[in-house]
């Protein structure tokens, strides 16, 4: 195939992704009158946004008193102190806005009984700076993600917003000068390959916890994005922090979420003990999930597990009455009698901490502008959501800040390409005479490739080595060992091959592309987490323990900045961490504790 024959589409803006970040920037787009593509490899509904279960976080103070400026503490103090504080102002400020804003696009929030959005509480939320638990997480049941997503895609469908479903984008298109023209991508049904030439290019897709032999997340989850922006020569922000959550249902990994802790639920041990009491008094089992998470590693490795193998904890519910899970929790009960054959009502859950979430990603400002090191945004390029790393969620993210950070970051970056095709600061410039020949040649390769790796077990092979030595706790062998892996896996990634040659429908060879991805993720996470010599949020080294001069194990003399990885011969680089908040005063470094 040669490049001339590449058929061009020319849109405004190609948004690549059609979950939560990729709709919520795509309303602010097309009811601008730009026009604009959105490309997903799933039905956009099926995004993985769907899965998020327990809430968005707001200071509305709906059930009690709330202030924005508490949220951002909790948020800095979850990161621990590695989130950018102006990133981490202005998403708290923006939280009310949006979620009415979201409420008034259609959104089936529960009520209180004044008619009010229902709020609970949420692990790592706290009023007054961190007094007690408060009611922050606006919630639809324990299906808000798939709420969300159908309001989202409803009012995109009112703006007449363009869908290229079930299409996958295979690279970014950067000319000489650095600037990003859109995505070359290929749609499944067909084979086809075309480009998508654009003044704005806004990356919303999502994470990339399919690197993890055990996760929470969908097989689509596969680090696309981050796998085009590392390809195109653009940096991977803190990729080696990854938050395992809680609670996944042991053997399956669907995660159960924390909102069945801040409906009451609570964590059990073997010897039927609340043991979070011992690992955070103050918040116990609504503490951050990177603390809950080792707690109830701790609880296992110490032979205090459940279960034949004692090998997971309980998540207990039976004291809380049957009407209030079937009103809250109806999708939680359905999953753990589907996943464990367990009735929550009757019995406690068996839960195992499952790797749920990227922190890191491609580096952004608040106005969701992709940046290179030294903060100047790179031309045409946006991004928002899990892929983006606006650096709000810093070392570890607190729960419902997701969907949070998906509303506000996937409606700034949207403002920000308005303001820039206005001012003409982004305009359609020609594509460069070879824009198309990497792409091609990755095509060509699989199609011509005989007696190579099997994409199936070099996958699974990555997985188990992500596992095995960059999991919840991280041990200093270990890691140098699997960044040697996983360099040897990559080898066995250049040369796959697949037995299928056709176009129609390929899977074989969708599956090929993603590895690509999926490898570079790796890369990215296990030379970051190698490298990084302090223990920190979700980042925690046997080598780097609690001790009176680093809490923790947290060392602010040399590691408080953030990591910055480059495919270039796995280069790392590293940035400082934005202490400087838009308008209050900066919340000064301190040792966390719940």
């Amino acid at each position: 195939m040669s490049k001339l024959t590449i058929p061009v589409r020319k849109f405004d803006a190609v948004i690549v992704g059609a979950g939560g970040s990729g709709l919520r920037a795509a309303i602010q787009l097309s009811e601008a009158g730009l026009k604009t593509a959105v490309l997903s490899k799933v039905f956009p509904t099926r995004s993985h946004t769907v899965a998020a279960q327990g809430g968005v976080s707001a200071s509305l103070g709906n059930s009690e008193e709330d202030h924005w400026h508490w949220h951002m503490y909790d948020t800095v103090k979850g990161s621990d102190w590695l989130g950018d504080q102006d990133a981490i102002e202005y998403m708290c400020r923006m939280a009310p806005e949006v979620v009415v804003e979201l409420e008034h696009f259609g959104m089936p929030f529960d009520r209180t009984d004044e008619g009010k959005i229902y709020q609970r509480p949420f692990g790592g939320h706290m009023s007054n700076f961190g007094e007690k638990p408060v009611r922050r997480a606006c919630a639809a049941a324990d299906r808000t993600g798939h709420a969300m997503l159908h309001a989202l895609y409803q009012r995109n469908v009112r703006a007449n917003t363009q869908f290229f479903v079930e299409w996958m984008a295979l690279d970014l298109i950067r000319d000489e000068s650095g600037q990003v023209l859109g995505v070359i991508a290929l749609e499944m049904e067909t084979g086809e390959v075309v480009a998508f030439h654009a003044k704005a290019t806004v990356f919303a897709t999502g994470g990339a916890g399919r690197i993890f032999y055990s996760s929470t997340n969908a097989f689509i989850n596969t680090g696309d994005g981050l796998g085009m922006a590392a390809r195109a020569g653009i940096a991977l922000e803190d990729m080696e922090f990854w938050q395992f959550h809680p609670t996944g249902v042991a053997g399956a990994g669907v995660l159960i979420t924390e909102g069945v802790r801040g409906e009451g639920g609570i964590l059990r041990n073997s010897s039927n003990e609340r043991f979070m009491e011992r690992y955070a008094p103050n918040a116990k089992d609504l503490a951050s999930r990177d603390v809950v998470s080792r707690a109830m590693v701790t609880e296992i490795n110490e032979g205090r597990g459940c279960g034949p193998n004692k090998d997971f904890v309980l998540l207990d519910i039976t004291h809380l009455d049957p009407a209030t899970i079937m009103k809250r929790l109806p999708g939680i009960r359905e999953i753990s009698i589907q996943f464990a054959g367990i009735d929550p009502i009757k019995a406690p859950i068996p839960v195992v901490p499952t790797c749920h979430y990227q922190m890191g990603g491609v580096p952004t400002n608040y106005k969701g502008q992709v940046v290179l090191e030294d903060g100047s945004p790179v031309p045409g390029f946006y991004a928002a959501g899990e892929v983006a790393c606006a650096s709000v969620h810093g070392a570890n993210r607190l729960g419902t800040n997701s969907l949070l950070d998906l509303l506000v970051f996937g409606k700034s970056s949207g403002d920000s390409v308005i303001s820039d095709v206005k001012s003409g600061t982004i305009g359609l410039k020609d594509l460069p005479a070879d824009f198309a020949d990497r792409t091609l040649a990755r095509l060509n390769r699989l199609h011509t490739q005989t007696g190579g790796a099997d994409v199936n077990e070099t996958r699974l092979e990555m997985q188990r080595t992500m596992q095995k030595h960059c999991g919840v706790f991280r041990f200093k062998d270990m890691l140098v060992e699997g960044v040697s892996k996983i360099v040897d896996i990559e080898k066995a990634v250049a040369l796959t091959q697949i037995k299928d040659k056709s176009k129609v429908w390929n899977t074989a060879r969708v599956e090929a592309l993603e590895l690509d991805n999926l490898i570079e993720v790796a890369k990215a996470t296990m030379v970051s987490a190698e490298a990084r010599k302090e223990s920190r949020g979700a980042h925690v080294r046997d080598d780097a323990p609690d001790t009176a001069a680093n809490p923790n194990g947290r060392d602010d003399a040399n590691w408080h900045k953030h990591t910055l990885w480059y495919r270039d011969g796995n280069r790392l680089s590293y940035k400082p961490v934005i202490m400087k908040p838009l308008s209050v005063e900066t919340i000064a470094l301190k040792t966390r504790s719940y």
